[in-house]
């Protein structure tokens, strides 16, 4: 049933059955009485917007003892929508409208004085009184949602700052530690480069200076120490890491466009994390080895191959047990893609992703500095 129709046969029943009460009533000594209680009971649909109105109008029926029907209905909705004083206001004024004629009968025994007076108190009284409880039930269950929301707000705040202090302590390891010995491995090949007479090894130790850089500045920005101008690592950045990967002995065939036109900052910089992991991993147990690197883009997905052949010769690391292939897998799934990490047949490796070049959602999360202080890592 549609909410309309619902109210309309609501507020029929509300002004057909005080206005039935009134024809049903005694007949009292006021000829007005009954004309003032049914037209009070059809003004009933007024208390939805104006209930003052309708229980102004109700004033009239009480004087002549056939309006307290109405009036019963018009003081429970001003119980329900004012305060305690106008309500107060509002049942005096219909207290006076009903015992009024309790003066002009001046014939009426004592006894029968005290029990209108009595029934008028409550019944008055008492609808008023029932629609201020509603009222006030009302009031303090959106009390009481606005509290549980302050508090979850309150416990919101307070998991995001341990997790700021978390991050913010997390860095101060990093700089103890990794970012000292970074800065001694770069200080060292400096010095090597500087103190070799032999050209292999002064280009050598240059290039191990400059990687010593790239470790810190990529420590900066995952740390969020960066300024806002400097940019992330993405697709452009391509290029430059396989030429470095190839420096370290791997041939590296490379088929795919590094445009970032069409592909969100988000998603390049995971294409760029999966191709520097893969290798990296190349790099420890397949040295000497061919990759091909593949990127295609396949709307509305980007897929990313890398794929080595067998070591020529042993790995110089046999330890497996990294968190490299976990934390690409957690970085893709963040963007809305898969990774599938498997060995081949014939003793290579592969990786292949699927990325959607557009997520519908913002998938990584801001960094925050907030609630502890944050080291910054020194240029060598």
């Amino acid at each position: 049933m549609p909410r309309w129709l619902r109210v309309l046969l609501g507020e029929i029943v509300v002004v057909a059955s005080p206005a039935a009460a009134a024809l049903l009533s005694h007949p009292t000594p006021f000829s007005f009485a009954l004309p003032t209680a049914l037209l009070a009971a059809a003004a009933l649909p007024l208390r939805l917007r104006w209930p003052w109105l309708a229980m102004l109008l109700c004033l009239p029926g009480l004087v002549g003892g056939l309006g307290w029907p109405p009036a019963i209905i018009a003081l429970y909705r001003i119980g329900r929508i004012y305060r305690f004083r106008v309500t107060l206001i509002w049942v005096a004024a219909g207290l006076t409208a009903m015992l009024l004629p309790l003066h002009l009968k001046l014939a009426m025994p004592w006894q029968d004085r005290v029990m209108s007076v009595a029934f008028s108190h409550v019944g008055l009284h008492g609808p008023a009184a029932i629609g201020a409880l509603v009222r006030l039930r009302r009031e303090l269950v959106a009390s009481l949602a606005e509290t549980r929301r302050a508090r979850s707000a309150e416990l919101e705040a307070r998991l995001e700052s341990a997790r700021a202090a978390e991050r913010a302590r997390i860095a101060r390891e990093i700089h103890d530690s990794v970012g000292h010995h970074a800065t001694l491995i770069a200080v060292q090949s400096a010095a090597l480069a500087a103190t070799a007479s032999d050209d292999a090894t002064r280009e050598a130790a240059l290039r191990l200076r400059v990687l010593a850089r790239e470790s810190l500045a990529e420590m900066r920005a995952a740390l969020g120490l960066l300024n806002d101008t400097t940019r992330p690592l993405g697709l452009a950045d391509l290029p430059g890491l396989l030429t470095r990967v190839c420096r370290a002995g791997l041939h590296i065939d490379f088929d795919g466009d590094v445009s970032a036109d069409d592909t969100t900052p988000a998603v390049g910089r995971a294409i760029y994390r999966i191709v520097q992991e893969a290798l990296t991993n190349v790099t420890k147990h397949a040295p000497a080895s061919s990759v091909q690197v593949r990127l295609v883009r396949a709307t509305p997905h980007v897929l990313v191959s890398i794929v080595n052949t067998p070591p020529t010769r042993p790995p110089a690391s046999t330890n497996s047990g990294g968190a490299g292939l976990p934390g690409l897998t957690e970085r893709v799934t963040m963007v809305g893609g898969t990774l599938r990490a498997q060995p081949l047949p014939d003793g290579g490796f592969s990786v292949l992703a699927e990325l959607p070049l557009h997520p519908p959602t913002k998938v990584e999360p801001a960094h925050s500095t907030s609630g502890g202080t944050t080291p910054t890592l020194s240029e060598p």
